[in-house]
């Protein structure tokens, strides 16, 4: 399931929706459902709580609100719904992100874990940051930690 979280875009605009879903599909994966939504924690919740429950959502990607400003608040809306927390995951991402845009990274919530026996990965929305979250990060390990989590 990929989730789009963004108060601006359409799905016409969603570049970053976009990229995830193709770069997913290139390597195999399907894709049960797609939703753009608005950045509002109940609405996010509700959706990964429905994916969550369906037998065909193994991962759920949610790109946006990951920020600082005060309409960010995907990261809140996520984080109290996992179970275990994959650290790494955030650390390395903006790790990578500094490399590349520098100090700037710090302002970064990218986030990933465990809900109800689904994988969870949360990054920003920019097609930058999605690019380099999917090809330096999620695309190598996705498959790895579906079969982790199903033990």
């Amino acid at each position: 399931m990929v989730i789009t979280c963004s108060d601006t875009r359409t799905p016409e605009t969603d570049t970053s929706g976009a990229l995830i879903m193709n770069a997913l599909k290139e390597r195999g994966h399907s894709i049960a459902s797609y939703h753009l939504v608005k950045d509002e924690p109940s609405v996010i919740r509700k959706l990964i709580k429905q994916g969550a429950k369906g037998r065909h959502v193994q991962a759920i990607i949610v790109n946006g609100g990951t920020g600082i400003s005060r309409r960010d608040s995907t990261f809140e809306a996520i984080d109290g719904l996992l179970e275990k927390r994959l650290n790494g995951f955030g650390e390395i991402f903006r790790y990578l992100s500094y490399q590349d845009i520098g100090s700037a990274a710090i302002m970064s919530r990218a986030t990933a874990g465990l809900y109800k026996g689904t994988i969870v990965i949360s990054i920003p929305g920019s097609e930058k940051a999605a690019l380099l979250a999917m090809d330096k990060l999620i695309l190598n390990e996705l498959g790895h930690m579906v079969h982790e989590m199903s033990k």
